[in-house]
Order: structure tokens, then sequence, then C-alpha cells
């Protein structure tokens, strides 16, 4: 009976038409490698259905003991609370956490490409990041087990939120309350790579006063780059209008806290002038009384990890897709 050999790194330098040290900076060091050079030889590996030594080995124990999170705007306090659930679920079962900053959608490309063959992880996390199914095919096809929050391909489980009835819930408080002119602060760019959920909570948002009979006027919807300064001179502009909203919703706690310092700045009263909503319930909110959407961040990390280690003991284990509740609390701003 003949052997099959298993294809080398020389094999594939030789498929792609590049050195040896080529193919390792792409296993290694991608980012070093120029695009075209990168997918040539990314090319040359999946047809030789190449397994670098370190993967092998990990194969050969059958576990790495590593989860990987992939995930942007890591900083964000709502990322780091969902960090602190996977964590926290992670904690007890031995393994440890690797995390990758995403910051383009090249970044993201280039690790979902490489991490099924380069690095020695049992499964992958990825928050926030929808991308193309062919990743899937891959992550699958060297079986690297993937759960994504946020977003949803059908062969990966996923854990969700319902954006839009989010943005619904908070127009539809607004109405009870006796609000008409209520108002958007939201954000003006999301980065390819991310998803846009600033634009979902609008038009949840949206809908609900239309339902009402109210008007989202232009002058009433201000847009700006995430993050607590920029919704702070949005709202500035917006309450110095002759005729300014009673009630402002911004789809991120964030920016919420910035409407609140344009409020305070402008000696207007919360909420006898202005009521304002956010969205996601971070742990400074209750400090501060802001009355926002709470989406359950560290259960939807735990929930994760819950999923792919279920995937990991029982890889026949049917795609599953998690979707958890949002609740307006109520607080001192609204």
């Amino acid at each position: 009976m003949s052997l099959v050999r298993s294809s080398t790194i020389y094999d594939v330098a030789e498929r792609a038409k590049v050195s040896i040290a080529t193919v390792s900076r792409v296993l290694n060091s991608p980012e070093q490698v120029n695009t075209v050079t990168r997918a040539r030889v990314q090319a040359a590996i999946e047809e030789l259905s190449f397994v670098p030594r370190a993967e092998a080995s990990a194969r050969a124990r059958k576990s790495a003991c590593r989860v990987g999170v992939l995930a942007p705007f890591f900083t964000y306090p709502s990322f780091v609370q969902r960090l602190r659930g996977v964590a926290e679920a992670l904690s007890g079962a031995q393994y440890e956490l690797l995390i990758y900053n995403i910051d383009t959608a090249s970044r993201r490309d280039l690790y979902l490409s490489h991490l099924p063959i380069t690095r020695r992880l049992d499964g992958l996390i990825i928050m926030a990041l929808p991308f193309e199914a062919r990743y899937a095919e891959q992550l699958q096809a060297h079986n690297l087990e993937a759960v994504m929050i946020e977003a949803t391909i059908p062969s990966l489980s996923s854990v969700v939120i319902d954006d839009e009835a989010g943005g619904r819930m908070v127009g539809e408080y607004f109405v009870c309350r006796g609000h008409r002119r209520c108002a958007f602060i939201g954000d003006s760019h999301v980065p390819d790579y991310a998803i846009y959920t600033s634009d979902l909570r609008l038009a949840g948002y949206r809908k609900a006063l239309h339902a009402a009979g109210l008007d989202l006027p232009t002058q009433y919807i201000g847009l700006a780059p995430h993050g607590l300064e920029p919704a702070r001179q949005q709202a500035m502009a917006m309450l110095s209008q002759p005729e300014p909203p009673t009630a402002i919703f911004a789809p991120s706690d964030t920016q919420a806290i910035g409407v609140l310092r344009a409020a305070r700045d402008l000696g207007r009263q919360v909420p006898g002038d202005l009521a304002i909503i956010g969205f996601d319930d971070i742990e400074v909110a209750d400090y501060i009384g802001l009355t926002t959407v709470r989406q359950p961040l560290n259960e939807s990390g735990r929930v994760a990890v819950d999923l792919l280690l279920a995937r990991l003991q029982d890889r026949a284990r049917p795609a599953q897709i998690v979707q958890l509740p949002l609740t307006l609390i109520q607080r001192e701003t609204a």
C-alpha cells in the first residue's frame, strides 16, 4: 500500500512561485506581505491542504486549550463587558483567552484566513464582525469552531439582539410620556468591517414615532463619529435651535452621556426640559442615573462560550441562533 506524502512548506513555495521565507512570513506575519502575494500563497496552502507544523502538533494533542476572540472597538465599554462575560465563562474551563483587535476590513479578513492554519486555537468568538460565507467555510475546513456575536452566518452559531426592536422601544416610551419633539444623535460613520447598529436602532425609533403620527425631521437627527465629545457637540447645536427637542435617543450610552453633558452645559433640566435615553446599560449608566435600553452584554459573552464549548464537545451539534432580550431600564434621565 502506498503512503500519501503530506505537503510541505517547500511544496507551497513551489506552487505559489515564491521563496520559503515568503511562505513563512505569510504564516507568521501576514501583514508584512503584500495582498497579491499573500493571496497566491493562501491559494497554494488551500490547494495542497498544507498543515503547518504548529497546527499538526496541536491536532495530535487534540486540544490547544486556547480560545481566540476577534473584536473591533475593544476599548468601548460595551465590548469590555462582553469580554468580561467571555473570560468569566472560560475561567472554569481551563482555556487561555487570546484577543485579536480588528481595526480594518483587511485585518479582519487576514485573521479569518490565517488563524485556522497558523494559530493553535480550539475555537473562535467573533464579535460584531460581519464577513463573507467563504471565511466560515475555511474555518470549518480546518476544524476551527467559531461562534458569532451580533452577526449571523447560517453555518455558525450566533448570539444576537433585535436592534430595531430596541429603537422602537425607545420611541414608544417617549410617545407614552407625551413627547412630540423627539430627536436622535447617532453615528455618522461606521467602518466597513463593523455592524451598523446605530442605523438599525434609528430605523426602529423612526417607525415607532411614525406609528404615533410623529415625524423625525432632519434638524432633529444629529450624526457624528462615535464618542462623548462628538455627541456633546451635536446635542449643543440641536438644543440651541429656536424649537429644540424635548427628548433625545442616543444609540449608545457613551453618546447619551455626551448629550447629558450638553444639556447640563446649557442649563437644561433633565428630564424636565429634556429626556435622554441611551442603549447598552454599561456599568456607569446606573451610577449617573441614565435611562437606557439594557442588552445583556456579559450574558452574550457567556452564552457565546457555552455555544462554542458545546460544539467542541459535539461537532455534529447543529448551529444555533440565540436571541437575548432587551429591557428598557427607567432611571432619572427619562
